[in-house]
């Protein structure tokens, strides 16, 4: 006669279930752990550690040691291995706070010529100090070791990440200043007066485009061989310019011209190009950067020698240009046209600058700003 059947009683409520049928769709989760919530799904469907067996691919005696832990251990704590006795430590806490303390320096002040550690040479550092600095438990540190050490701490000296230093005292004052200009043409688009007479300038220089020209053809794209462009690697260089733009936040015109430099001079000749195109009676407001151009006496000379009010520069914080909103413009104007770009000579390639932003201004582009200034006041 046949065995009667047993049925282990498995408590699963509804949100372990929910999180069991995540784990077992998972595809970064551990093995193990995928394999034993897919076990106790399969059996709470369907008690039989026989059919559960064959549907997940293991014999029964792993689908009953698995029900056996959810019944003593609770379902979701079954999914873990238990802890195994092996052996005891031997570095201590005092040796990972050392290894830690060293990768937050730089090798340089323990005398290395390194900028940054790598872990091979850390692990040869501390295995070489272990003791003298009294862990000789770390004498025969391995690198993976130390990669275990430092993740655990979430620690990469092998990395940078770069940061912006606030150096101007008064920065939140002159953003304010700039986001509530921003505020001012959002109203007087709002407006029913077509016509205002101030005109809004978000202006800057994007220099160094450099002219490359190629040393061969490229080649085009061939089913099969290359499914790009291909080029030679080597290149000449022609120069660079310098492109002097400014975007009118009311209308979305582009104003601009392409120098050899920006220096005061061609700063001055771009101002004489903003004044021939608008209106006598126009009050012109500039945002824009602290360069030494912006603020030169022969700048300032100028400007002086307007009528009042004609001009008017609202400057961005020292290491706030990113207030600007004309950067969001130079950053799209180099991922669309500069980038790759290939040309014979500094004039093709002010050509080219000058026809792309003539084929902008046929269908000019509003660009608005996302201001919040609660949270600036």
């Amino acid at each position: 006669m046949a065995a009667l059947r047993r049925i282990i009683e498995l408590s699963v409520g509804s949100t372990e279930l929910i999180e069991l049928e995540a784990i077992a769709r998972s595809r970064t989760d551990w093995a193990c752990r995928v394999q034993r919530a897919r076990i106790l799904l399969a059996y709470h469907a369907d008690p039989s550690t026989y059919a559960v067996g064959e549907a997940i691919g293991v014999t029964h005696q792993t689908v009953q040691r698995c029900l056996d832990r959810a019944v003593r251990l609770g379902v979701m704590a079954a999914l873990d291995d238990s802890p195994r006795p092996g052996r005891e430590p031997t570095i201590t806490d005092e040796a990972r706070a050392w290894v830690v303390s060293l990768a937050c320096q730089k090798p340089k002040d323990v005398d290395y010529p390194h900028e940054l550690w790598t872990t091979r040479l850390l692990a040869r550092h501390v295995r070489e100090n272990a003791e003298i600095a009294g862990h000789p438990c770390l004498m025969r540190l391995a690198q993976g070791t130390v990669c275990k050490i430092l993740d655990r701490h979430a620690v990469q000296p092998h990395k940078v990440r770069y940061y912006l230093e606030r150096r101007d005292a008064a920065f939140e004052q002159k953003m304010a200043e700039v986001l509530c200009v921003y505020r001012e043409v959002a109203l007087m688009r709002e407006s029913d007066d077509d016509q205002p007479n101030v005109a809004v300038i978000s202006y800057d220089e994007k220099p160094g485009i450099q002219a490359i020209g190629s040393t061969a053809p490229d080649l085009p794209p061939q089913p099969g061989s290359h499914t790009g462009w291909a080029r030679e690697y080597e290149y000449k260089r022609h120069g660079t310019l310098s492109l002097l733009a400014g975007i009118d936040l009311l209308s979305g015109k582009i104003h601009a011209c392409v120098e050899e430099r920006h220096r005061s001079r061609e700063f001055i000749r771009f101002l004489k190009m903003l004044d021939a195109a608008y209106s006598t009676d126009t009050a012109i407001k500039l945002i824009l950067d602290n360069h030494s151009a912006h603020v030169s006496k022969e700048t300032n000379a100028w400007l002086a020698a307007q009528r009042k009010g004609r001009f008017t520069l609202v400057f961005t914080p020292k290491h706030g240009s990113w207030l600007n909103l004309v950067e969001g413009f130079f950053s799209k104007m180099a991922r669309s046209v500069l980038r790759f770009i290939r040309v014979t000579s500094k004039a093709e390639l002010k050509a080219r600058i000058l026809a792309y932003l003539d084929d902008l201004n046929r269908q000019p582009v509003v660009h608005t700003w996302t201001y919040k200034l609660d949270t600036v006041a």
